[in-house]
């Protein structure tokens, strides 16, 4: 059965004090919308719908920066989550399948608990995810008759004894397509907040002799963002199940409440991660390797071995080959270092490619801008690039050659050769004494 997701994600945010339309709020690095997309892509739908309103072309953007075949409509008012649906029937009027509904502020539904959601629309017209929830507050109530879901009733329109029951609504509703479009025709905007509520589709379903039933979920995997302390929240929560996932599978974490993950950080078995270093988006770390503490990674590739930091900085384009060796203050941008290379402490190599056991002294750095363009440096194999050299880009260093401490090498360097590109030291004695004292008078006489 080929599946659909419409995703809805129209909604303003007021509540996050922010010109920023709600599901562009990030947690882990990534907006709120992209986790939902994550979550239902796990299922392998065939469409992808996004329904926007507020910021439509920010929230397209961001749709299809992480899913190109994501087709995007338009809630141009806001009437409700049944009148959002609706805006992506046409654009599943060719659609024979299963469609599932999601929500672009709510980010941690598991793929797991979706498709078990699948598994019950086997025998069911339309399927709810539900949740205990530990405050029902003003959530909607599901209103089961044994596994048969008779109802869903908003808080504001549910009788007293409605309102005791702790079963509640997530607003995830999987129907096939003709069965939801067909109900949603039915629809009407009766009621105390005068929208079209998706949740209406249960009972004009049962009224119809259509089968319903929900299927349920722990309560975090429901939470939507409405606030700035609800997104603090959820990066909490996020932060806490990876620590937990990175844990289960052997990855060394020496104080996990430090560690910050991004949404797509990979780590092999084995690697070891020390306190408060940061992910940043698209970094893969394999088994073996030690991540030192206070070093800030993003776009990188860190391979087995190889040790980063402390106080490092790999930034996207980054790769280091097997037991390579980063130090303290080191940074490396769109850069690759061959096995073994080492760059102890305070450097910069960016727009460069490193050869394996290659040594690059102190305070080296690649001079890649040239205010317009940037440019690449190459150091061969088995090369030492001595302590507070400028490699003024574009250069190449050959294999095992040399370069002079102090240098600054704005030509190529042959395989072996001695590179030495400074000015003839010439001491002038006593001039030091003579420069002071006048610079102390003339500081004397300004008072």
């Amino acid at each position: 059965m080929s599946i659909a997701l419409v995703i809805l994600a129209a909604g303003k945010g007021t509540r996050m004090q922010s010109d920023l339309p709600k599901v562009l709020h990030k947690v882990a690095d990534a907006p709120l919308l992209v986790h939902a997309m994550k979550s239902g892509e796990a299922l392998e739908p065939s469409r992808i719908i996004v329904v926007a309103g507020h910021g439509a072309d920010l929230v397209a953007k961001a749709a299809q920066d992480w899913q190109p075949a994501a087709q995007i409509v338009l809630q141009e008012e806001q009437l409700g989550t049944g009148h959002a649906v609706d805006q992506a029937r046409d654009a599943l009027a060719d659609f024979d399948g299963d469609v599932i509904v999601l929500y672009g502020d709510t980010p941690f539904i598991r793929p797991e608990t979706l498709e078990t959601m699948i598994k019950a629309r086997a025998s069911n017209d339309v399927v709810v995810l539900g949740f205990e929830a530990a405050d029902p507050g003003r959530y909607g109530r599901l209103v089961m008759e044994g596994q048969t879901l008779d109802k869903i009733i908003e808080y504001k329109d549910a009788t007293d004894e409605e309102r005791l029951i702790t079963l509640c609504n997530s607003g995830v509703i999987c129907a096939s397509r003709d069965t939801l479009f067909d109900l949603l025709t039915a629809v009407d905007n009766a009621n105390s907040s005068g929208e079209y509520y998706l949740t209406d589709i249960i009972g004009l379903a049962r009224s119809r002799g259509l089968s319903a039933t929900a299927v349920t979920c722990a309560e975090v995997e429901t939470m939507g963002i409405n606030s700035r302390t609800e997104l603090a929240m959820a990066e909490a929560t996020f932060q806490s199940r990876m620590r937990a996932e990175a844990l289960e599978i052997g990855v060394g974490l020496t104080a996990p409440d430090t560690v910050h993950f991004s949404h797509d950080t990979v780590l092999g078995r084995d690697a070891t991660v020390e306190q408060f270093v940061v992910f940043g988006p698209g970094v893969t770390v394999e088994s073996g390797a030690r991540i030192r503490a206070f070093s800030h990674l993003e776009g990188c590739h860190v391979s087995q071995g190889a040790s980063v930091g402390p106080y490092a900085r790999l930034r996207p384009g980054a790769y280091l080959a097997e037991n390579v060796h980063v130090g303290n203050f080191v940074e490396i941008k769109n850069a690759i270092l061959d096995e073994g290379a080492k760059a102890g402490h305070l450097t910069y190599l960016g727009d460069a490619h490193i050869g394996a056991g290659t040594n690059i002294g102190a305070g080296t750095i690649t001079c890649n801008y040239d205010g317009v363009m940037k440019h690449r440096t190459e150091v061969g194999r088995d090369a030492f690039i001595g302590s507070n050299t400028m490699l003024v880009a574009p250069v190449r260093v050959g294999n095992s050659a040399l370069t002079a401490s102090g240098s600054v090498i704005t030509m190529d360097v042959p395989d072996t050769a001695l590179a030495l590109a400074r000015a003839k030291q010439v001491n002038k004695p006593g001039l030091a004494t003579k420069l002071f004292d006048k610079l102390k008078s003339i500081k004397a006489k300004k008072g």
